[in-house]
């Protein structure tokens, strides 16, 4: 076992409670970011934990992973549709280092002679 999940996700709530103490107007605001997502009428609660999990893979956030997985898990989704999502997020990471593989090359050949 890589992490203890439950255990991070315990351990990043409680964090997060320490941060609202010190921090009350920024937490209030990004949990009332989250909050509002709730309003969205085209995409349902597991598509958008499926998302979010994906994004948590290429943002290399492991609260948000420990978060999300356990949100997908409540809303429904399947090992097979996390998987899948989580394949996505694969593709696109791989996408990414091609996009600025390029602008590096690039970069590197106008600094040569």
């Amino acid at each position: 076992m890589i992490n203890d999940w439950a255990e991070l996700l315990s351990n990043q709530r409680a964090a997060g409670v320490n941060l609202s103490k010190a921090n009350a107007p920024v937490v209030k605001a990004f949990f009332g970011l989250n909050e509002s997502l709730n309003e969205g009428k085209a995409l349902d609660l597991k598509t958008r934990e499926l998302i979010a999990l994906a994004v948590a893979v290429t943002t290399r956030c492991e609260g948000c992973l420990a978060s999300h997985a356990a949100a997908a898990q409540k809303a429904g989704a399947t090992k097979q549709e996390v998987a899948e999502a989580l394949g996505t997020a694969i593709a696109l990471n791989a996408g990414a280092a091609f996009v600025y593989s390029a602008r590096a090359l690039e970069a590197f050949d106008q600094f040569g002679s």
